[in-house]
């Protein structure tokens, strides 16, 4: 069973009122990507390295691109999203959001989280991030419970929930 309706038309841009925006990532943004993930990598591996074993260490330029592909094919299949946060020339990637289906037991009928590069931890565009994705997806997504893991509960809880039969 499909978890989003056949119906459903992802968002391909989510302007935020800092002058940033969401959008699909696709493997062209290897050369912002890498940056982004790898000039954070030890905050980011706190957040999803037991969960996800992300990211390596020693993440070369064509592994990210390899990964950036995965998510762009599963993006277009509707398998689960990874939007960039970019800036307004998209130069740069600032961060990143996951929108997936739902892995663990529960009622959630998506499992969402999102980052920022280090420099931008606690400054106005994260916080604005943080208030905008809840309502960006009761807005724009079809879902009606999702649980927003690393918010609602820690990635420690999630981990340790039974996976979805």
């Amino acid at each position: 069973m499909p978890w989003l309706p056949d119906d459903f038309a992802h968002p391909l841009r989510a302007d935020l009122p800092t002058g940033q925006h969401l959008r699909p990532i696709r493997a062209a943004d290897t050369p912002i990507d890498l940056p982004a993930v790898m000039g954070s990598r030890e905050r980011l591996w706190a957040v999803y390295g037991e969960a996800w074993g992300w990211p390596p260490a020693t993440m070369t330029e064509e592994q990210d691109r390899e990964d950036l592909a995965r998510h762009e094919h599963e993006i277009e299949a509707h398998e689960s999203f990874n939007y960039a946060l970019v800036d307004e020339d998209e130069t740069e990637l600032l961060g990143c959001v996951y929108v997936d289906p739902p892995e663990k037991a529960g009622d959630a009928d998506a499992e969402v989280s999102w980052w920022v590069v280090d420099r931008l931890v606690g400054t106005e565009v994260e916080a604005a991030l943080d208030d905008f994705v809840p309502r960006w997806l009761a807005r724009e997504w079809p879902l009606r419970a999702p649980r927003y893991v690393g918010r609602d509960l820690t990635w420690a809880e999630w981990v340790a929930l039974p996976d979805r039969d």
